[in-house]
């Protein structure tokens, strides 16, 4: 068997995605003691993975070196084994990455039982549902009444916190990059008000949208939507650092003004989380989840790429907006 994949050829950071990657085309290995040869089926497509592509990668986890097969979360299907904890035929989450197989250790992977469609354990029941439950509740800790805001709104992430906050009764507002994606959220996913980002004057929209001010702001981009809703927050808002997708951008300006004065002034909280740090909570995660979608309070979407060779392109629409829900590429069916 033959296995297509992409290495790194050189940081993200330094050229646009398409350019830093390479396509190669290797004899499948063959697993060895403890090891699990699987096949990959869907691959997940996150900011974090550029991230992890760039010079500067994130402190929680090693980069991805210069000849390596690019990483990425992925749901798989076990081919061969020689760890007693797997047998062929079985579906795990890994981190395969842009290839067609992988030999992991299996210590590293975790046998599931799909819920549903197997694009499902990508998102509501994979990291977008857990960075969701994890930093809403354990930071923003809504209230009924309470006002959030949730930029990149369209997001795989997005897009289950706002309607986890609409379930715990809160007021919510999103932002996305076309007035098409503000109406899907007003529309179909029960936010309470969209604003467009590229409409320019997000503070002066955000204003209208949120008249009694933030409790709770979801921060998935930094950049000009941390500015806007830092000025506008209440007394002890909340501020959910997820990600920073705006550091991407060229145009925009990074720095923000009035912390941590307006912080110390309005006694806010902002703090950060890694998703990674609570992989122990999946089931009490899983099960409101799980639940929500069962009484038709919560929707996911899924925005499926087809076919490994386009991954570098998946990515790279990512940052460019193009994605309703959950992004994600598949690469082969069962």
């Amino acid at each position: 068997m033959q296995n297509r994949r992409y290495v790194l050829v050189r940081h993200t950071d330094q050229a646009p995605i398409a350019d830093c990657v390479e396509w190669r085309v290797d004899s499948v290995g063959t697993p060895g003691p403890g090891e699990v040869l699987t096949k990959t089926l869907l691959l997940s497509v996150d900011p974090a993975n550029r991230g992890w592509m760039s010079s500067t990668p994130p402190s929680y986890m090693k980069g991805v070196g210069i000849g390596d097969t690019v990483r990425c979360s992925s749901i798989d299907r076990v081919v061969a084994s020689n760890h007693p904890d797997f047998a062929p035929g079985d579906f795990v989450e890994a981190m395969s990455g842009w290839q067609d197989y992988a030999i992991a250790p299996g210590h590293e992977l975790r046998r599931i039982e799909p819920r549903g469609d197997l694009e499902l354990e990508l998102s509501l029941y994979g990291l977008s549902g857990l960075t969701a439950y994890v930093g809403l509740f354990d930071i923003g800790k809504p209230k009924p009444g309470e006002t959030i805001f949730v930029s990149a709104a369209a997001g795989s992430v997005g897009t289950i916190v706002g309607q986890l906050a609409k379930a715990a009764g809160c007021r919510v507002v999103g932002s996305a990059g076309s007035q098409s994606k503000c109406r899907w959220l007003t529309d179909e996913l029960g936010f309470d008000a969209a604003v467009n980002y590229r409409d320019g004057a997000l503070r002066k929209q955000l204003r209208a949208a949120c008249p009694d001010g933030i409790d709770i702001y979801f921060d998935n981009t930094g950049g000009e939507a941390l500015q806007a809703a830092v000025l506008l927050a209440n007394e002890r808002a909340r501020v959910v650092c997820c990600g920073v997708i705006s550091r991407w951008d060229a145009a925009q300006d990074q720095a923000i003004k009035g912390i941590p004065g307006l912080i110390a002034m309005k006694s806010m909280t902002m703090q950060g989380f890694i998703v990674f740090d609570n992989l122990h909570r999946r089931n009490e995660a899983f099960g409101l989840l799980g639940r929500l979608v069962a009484d038709g309070r919560l929707k996911v979407a899924s925005d499926m790429v087809e076919g490994l060779e386009n991954a570098p392109a998946a990515l790279a629409g990512l940052f460019a907006g193009e994605n309703m829900g959950k992004r994600m590429i598949r690469v082969s069916a069962q």
